[in-house]
């Protein structure tokens, strides 16, 4: 026992506080929750994040480390951010510390000061003079002091180069006390008094009543769900709500699914409002993330725009969140802190007591299903904005149709006709590479991963074969590995084999690839879109990538070369997914003046969900697919956690589901829980993945509070069992992919 306690959240995946004594000459008033000490560890030093101050220790005192040192005069962290953070592991039934670090810059992190950059800027001391006697045998000295002197508000150090100025020769002169250095913060933009750059757009009757019903619920707490379809200009309601924000003197947090969108995003933004604009996601720099980061925090931001991690960015006066594609699964983090940042956004609202507004032309089924029962507000826009029509959609059938690369003759007939009308055509195949696999034509062998239970991607213009689900890749061979035959035969089509055989179809015209191949360089898909905007004939031919948010307003036809694949799937969310993405990339189509068409190919043209999405529309289909999931009681009906874990030894990793299964058995018992059903352990649908075994148990709930309580208190047994040290377990509450 000691007079007092630091109880720390370390970055370590034990979901515990450690226990330290106060840094040596630091009083405890200075010790606020949220501020970061350094402290040992081991052999190391880590950063942790001070979470309480007690008085008892379970460690015994002589055993108890001072923490090294205080890193903030003041806590960093904001209380309702702190908050946030704690109910997030709570929920999630994550480590603190390691939640700590995914929700702070990763210089914070390292332990880096929480201030905002500074400059230095080198100035001439008062009295100083380029006839001073210790200067007359150093002529470039007394360049450097003449050249200081003309600048009486000092010259930035970043600078130097361009006056000609040598470091060297100032650090001689700052001896001599002749120049001196200020380290100045950058200064803050002023708030504008007029928020728009442009005008704003006529609302139609249909964005009017969507705005005023979001806008009576400034200031308060309410979940929004917007649904608009492709092309209804849900995104000039979102503006217009954020300029009434800023009006307000509050923020706006955007969350977008990709990092793709950024750039036209934050274009688009820059050209509406005079604001103060921060733009967060993973390919932002460390420096400039934690300067936008501090930057919303103090309240010097007034728009902040990124992907899911963007969540996490405080901010002093919060007035509105907007979640964009609010059904996208990656804002669902599949590693770490598996958290999905829609419902993260929900709870921060709540804990803000702010709106937050859910945008998608295709909702997931648990926002329909909140929307349904009350717990969101249901808006919808059944029109396009301006005079553009809804495409109109044609179904396939390629049955007894040869295919060219994948590419039907209807199909291309269909293309050949769009571009002699001057229009743009968007070719749709969600799959990377040349073809899904290498086949021998002579004894049967595919080009199967050493390390997957999976084929590997024939990418013919890097002449290799690559694994897309570990990343292993080897160069294409010659000759079939097994009976050594030449006859070696590309079987299926991805994206860069259509590309291969459209430039060869319609020659004069530019085919552009728009995948996660094709846009790896910096800058790359700027430049494909810079191409796109000019509206002249081209073929687009692409992933999802292509789906999502942009706008096209020349394609006029729309080209789905494979439909069936989320036909006929173990994941009970892929209808659903491959429904929304039928919709999603349909509505790049007809945006402008030019009625748009969708073609879909497909060799079960005549199924029901293909027929009923294309003839009654989405909201049909989600109805129909929400019954379904009632009578088989999966989400939103009944919530679910999967218990995954993986081992370099087949069967290790069952073993060790068969032993947590047996605990959480026994805990069901013990706390009286009801309505919760235990199934498997059974191998992960790709049982072998990167070279580990893995087996999944899933739990499924009728309700939440009784789940959670048994995942409480039946992961503490977990992190005790001997066997899980030998195998990597993760535990993902509301898991969206069951792979």
């Amino acid at each position: 026992m000691t007079d007092a306690i630091l109880r720390l959240a370390l970055p370590s995946p034990l979901r515990r506080l450690f226990d330290y004594l106060p840094p040596a000459g630091v009083a405890l008033e200075a010790l606020q929750p949220g501020s970061r000490l350094r402290v040992p560890f081991g052999r190391r030093e880590m950063v942790g994040i001070l979470v309480e101050v007690c008085t008892h220790s379970d460690i015994p005192a002589d055993k108890l480390k001072p923490a090294l040192e205080l890193l903030d005069p003041q806590s960093p962290l904001p209380s309702a951010f702190f908050k946030f953070c704690l109910w997030t592991a709570q929920y999630y039934q994550h480590s603190l510390g390691d939640t700590f670090s995914w929700a702070l810059p990763i210089l914070l992190r390292q332990g880096e000061p929480a201030q905002a950059r500074q400059e230095r800027f080198w100035l001439a001391n008062d009295g100083a003079s380029i006839d001073d006697p210790r200067l007359s045998r150093a002529p470039r000295q007394r360049d450097a002091l003449k050249t200081i002197a003309q600048h009486p508000h000092g010259v930035a150090h970043g600078l130097l180069s361009q006056l000609q100025l040598n470091k060297d020769s100032l650090e001689l002169l700052r001896e001599k006390d002749l120049v001196r250095i200020e380290v100045r913060r950058h200064a803050a933009h002023p708030r504008p008094t007029n928020w728009l750059a442009q005008p704003e757009l006529t609302l139609n009757p249909e964005q009017s009543a969507a705005a005023t019903a979001i806008r009576s619920g400034l200031g308060s707490f309410n979940t929004y769900l917007l649904a608009g379809v492709t092309g209804s200009g849900k995104t000039e309601v979102y503006l217009q709500l954020i300029r009434e924000t800023l009006e307000a003197g509050k923020q706006a947090l955007i969350l977008i699914p990709e990092i793709n969108l950024g750039p036209q995003t934050l274009e688009r933004f820059e050209r509406r409002f005079n604001a103060r604009i921060a733009l967060l996601h993973s390919a932002v720099n460390d420096r400039d993330r934690l300067d936008a980061w501090l930057a919303a925090r103090d309240g010097e931001a007034d728009i902040i725009i990124g992907t899911r991690s963007a969540l996490f960015t405080p901010m002093k006066n919060p007035g509105l969140i907007i979640i964009d594609e609010e059904h996208d699964a990656s804002y669902k983090q599949q590693e770490g802190l598996r958290y999905h940042a829609r419902d993260l956004a929900i709870v921060r609202a709540h804990q803000e007591n702010i709106p937050i507004v859910l945008g998608s032309a295709t909702p997931s089924l648990e926002s329909l299903h909140n929307a349904n029962i009350g717990r969101y507000a249901l808006l919808r826009l059944n029109q396009r904005a301006g005079s553009a029509k809804a495409p109109k959609f044609l179904r396939l059938d390629v049955k007894s149709l040869p295919l060219d690369s994948g590419i039907s003759g209807p199909m291309q007939q269909a293309i050949r006709k769009t571009l002699e009308a001057g229009q743009q055509v968007l070719v749709f195949l969600n799959r990377r590479g040349f073809a899904p696999t290498l086949l021998c034509h002579d004894c049967g062998w595919l080009s199967e991963c050493p390390r997957c239970d999976a084929r590997m991607t024939v990418h013919q213009r890097s002449r290799e074969l690559r694994c897309h689900h570990c990343g292993h890749a080897e160069r294409q061979p010659h000759n079939c590995p097994k009976c050594q035959s030449v006859d070696l035969r590309p079987v299926g089509a991805g994206t860069e084999r259509a590309e291969e055989r459209l430039e060869i179809l319609f020659p004069d015209i530019p085919v552009l690839r728009v995948d996660r191949d094709s846009t790896s360089r910096k800058d790359a898909m700027t430049k494909l879109f810079n191409t796109i905007q000019k509206g002249e004939p081209c073929i687009l031919v692409g992933t999802q990538m292509l789906a999502k948010g942009h706008h096209f307003p020349r394609v006029t036809l729309v080209a789905i070369l494979d439909a069936d694949g989320g036909l006929f799937s173990a994941d009970f969310r892929a209808s659903e997914r491959m429904a929304q993405l039928i919709v999603q990339v349909a509505g790049r189509a007809g945006r402008a003046e030019e009625p748009g068409k969708v073609i879909i190919q497909s060799h079960l043209a005549d199924h029901p969900l293909l027929v009923q999405l294309t003839e009654q529309g989405y909201f049909a289909f989600a109805e129909q697919a929400l019954s379904e999931r009632r009578s088989a009681g999966l989400p939103p009906f009944t919530h679910l956690a999967l218990l995954r874990a993986e081992a370099h030894k087949p069967g290790q990793a069952e073993g060790f589901l068969d032993q947590a299964c047996t605990e959480a058995e026994l805990q069901l018992e013990e706390l009286q829980l009801s309505g919760i059903e235990l199934l498997g352990p059974v191998p992960a649908p790709m049982e072998r993945r990167a070279g580990r075994y893995r087996a999944q148990l899933l739990i499924q709930s009728n309700a939440r509070a009784p789940l959670h309580r048994l995942l409480h208190s039946w992961l503490n047994a977990l992190e005790q069992m001997p066997s899980g040290r030998a195998v990597r377990w993760s535990l993902d509450v509301d898991p969206i992919d069951l792979f």
